[in-house]
């Protein structure tokens, strides 16, 4: 899969646009700290940080006639594991991302869009990017600690491409929790045959640092 590529390279992803606004008060830009798994988890789990990448999001956000242009400088933390796939051979087929999000004050009130989306909003933020990732529908729903948090995680059964051939895989997604000034919410993809993965993947969840560790 190239989630990282696809997901990074998506550029600015405008979310809405409020109507009505008579006047346009500067650009306001915000920016996350990038938040990452604790090296001992990561590694019991077989997983390797390959990046962190910007994700950005615009936003125009309004109060009575005046307006606000936001930019949330997102930050994507990601970590891979190759696993051999038989015929299709060994890939880098099971994906980990941590995606920090700017909490802000605008105009006199909070504002994250992140923060108003359920586990299927995020999982389809991801997958309108992601040319790999398809047919994705939900299978259940658990709660698990991020950063100390109690939240939901959704399974998701879905599709994605490896070598040009459609492979069913299983998708994890955690709600946003708190992470100081910023909003954490996590992801994780791997092939439906390898379905030991799932319990690396809730331990990589669970090992979920709000700063990124060396």
């Amino acid at each position: 899969m190239e989630r990282r590529q696809v997901l990074a390279g998506a550029g600015t992803v405008g979310l809405a646009s409020l109507a009505g606004c008579l006047g346009t008060v500067g650009l306001d830009s915000h920016e996350a700290t990038p938040a990452g798994i604790d090296p001992a988890v990561r590694e019991e789990a077989g997983y390797e940080r390959t990046a962190v990448d910007e994700l950005r999001l615009e936003e125009t956000v309004s109060a009575w006639i005046v307006s606000e242009e936001v930019v949330l400088i997102n930050a994507l933390t990601e970590y891979e594991k190759t696993i051999d796939m038989g015929l299709l051979g060994e890939h880098k087929g099971a994906e980990f991302a941590v995606l920090s999000s700017p909490q802000v004050g605008v105009l006199g009130r909070e504002f994250n869009p992140l923060a108003e989306r359920s586990t299927s909003g995020l999982v389809d933020l991801v997958a309108s990017v992601h040319g790999g990732l398809g047919d994705v529908e939900h299978e259940a729903d658990e709660e698990l600690p991020v950063l100390g948090q109690s939240t939901t995680v959704s399974t998701f059964a879905g599709e994605a491409t490896f070598s040009g051939r459609t492979v069913d895989v299983e998708v994890l997604v955690s709600e946003t929790v708190d992470a100081g000034d910023d909003l954490v919410a996590t992801l994780g993809v791997y092939p439906t045959a390898f379905e030991d993965e799932g319990a690396n993947v809730r331990s990589l969840m669970e090992g979920v640092r709000e700063e990124l560790p060396d």
